[in-house]
């Protein structure tokens, strides 16, 4: 198969040269035949033949090494690129195959989020559907609020008045309006009715339904929860869902006011927290009053002491105000100490001078000397 490439890849200019010795050959041997030369002068046109056969040969081989060349160059260059190619294809293919097990691992990632979020889920209808434990849920979710909203001492969760009622949570407020209590309701089942009714004759039952539910929890709220010269004269139901809330204030407007006359405020969770809040405040001034007493009582003695200081003061001042008179006192007895001493002083010095003014008497040695 190589010989075969070979040959297709040689010069069409040698393949018409090989052809025309080729013609020459079988045509002179043709020719002597017929012409009956004879044997030397055949063979000596045959070796002719024959030279001329070998030098084609030469070139022909010499043609083929180059083809040879040629073709080993291609094929190297082929081979590189092939390559070169082959690693490009790898690096990309592995690039790829990263990619990929980075995408699978998200979506891995996903796939277990989405199965946590779906028990989740699950876990959460199952909570809803009993009553019981939807009732724990809106305590839950009530005392998290008021837990984050104000200081543990001043709310009681579970908290059990003297009419044996056990309200969901008591927040103690002072005299006035005095502890309020608030509970929670979760009225599902109606407000699922009203969503999922088709017609006006079921959204009309339902409604109904939802209503009669809203109104025993108001009047269970009053009659429970509001004692006169316990708990505050009014109280709060609060519904977990803003769904609810939502539900009750849009299309049960009246069922609103009717609470708000017998002094129930329904409330969310959004709208239960400035409530808290402004409770909050209360519980602050009322600390601050607390304590306003004791405070004055501190001012008091600490004016007491200032008075004192003052006092001292005074007295000190008029120490050193003494003290700076008999400081002057002294300057003045120093300075006539100094006089005097300076009048003797010069006393002395004219005295000397009255002495030095004397004749001097010398006293020799063998007589006197005048």
């Amino acid at each position: 198969m190589d010989v075969l490439e070979t040959l297709r890849t040689l010069d069409p200019a040698l393949w018409v040269a090989i052809g025309a010795g080729a013609v020459m050959v079988v045509v002179m041997v043709i020719a002597l035949v017929r012409t009956g030369r004879n044997r030397d002068e055949l063979a000596q046109r045959l070796g002719e033949l024959a030279t001329a056969q070998q030098t084609a040969q030469g070139v022909l081989d010499q043609r083929l090494r180059e083809q040879e060349r040629v073709l080993g160059e291609r094929m190297g260059d082929v081979t590189r690129r092939v390559g070169e190619n082959l690693h490009t294809s790898s690096e990309k293919t592995h690039e790829s195959l990263t990619q990929l097990r980075e995408r699978l691992a998200r979506i891995d990632a996903a796939q277990q989020n989405i199965t946590e979020l779906s028990s989740q889920v699950v876990s959460l209808q199952e909570i809803l559907s009993n009553k019981q434990a939807r009732g724990a849920f809106g305590n839950f979710q009530l005392g998290t609020l008021v837990s984050d909203a104000l200081p543990a001492a001043t709310f009681k969760l579970e908290a059990t008045l003297s009419n044996g009622k056990r309200a969901d949570c008591l927040i103690l407020l002072p005299n006035p309006p005095g502890p309020v209590v608030i509970d929670a309701k979760f009225p599902l089942e109606g407000w699922q009715k009203i969503q999922a009714a088709r017609g006006d004759a079921e959204l009309k039952d339902a409604r109904r339904e939802f209503s009669i539910a809203i109104k025993k929890h108001v009047t269970d709220i009053a009659e429970r929860y509001v004692i006169e010269g316990e708990t505050a004269d009014t109280a709060f139901m609060f519904l977990p869902s803003e769904s609810i809330y939502i539900e009750l204030h849009q299309n049960f407007p009246n069922m609103v006011e009717d609470a708000q006359r017998r002094r129930i405020s329904i409330v969310s969770p959004s709208t239960l927290w400035p409530a808290l809040v402004a409770m909050r405040s209360v519980f602050r001034d009322l600390h601050m009053r607390k304590y306003a007493n004791v405070l004055q009582k501190e001012v008091r003695v600490m004016l007491d002491d200032v008075d004192r200081l003052d006092k001292r003061v005074d007295k000190l001042q008029s120490h050193f105000s003494q003290a700076t008179e008999d400081v002057r006192q002294i300057r003045i007895s120093t300075d006539k100490v100094t006089r005097r001493g300076e009048q003797i002083e010069q006393m002395e010095f004219a005295e000397s001078e009255s002495v030095e003014a004397r004749p001097k008497v010398s006293l020799i040695e063998g007589g006197r000397k005048d």
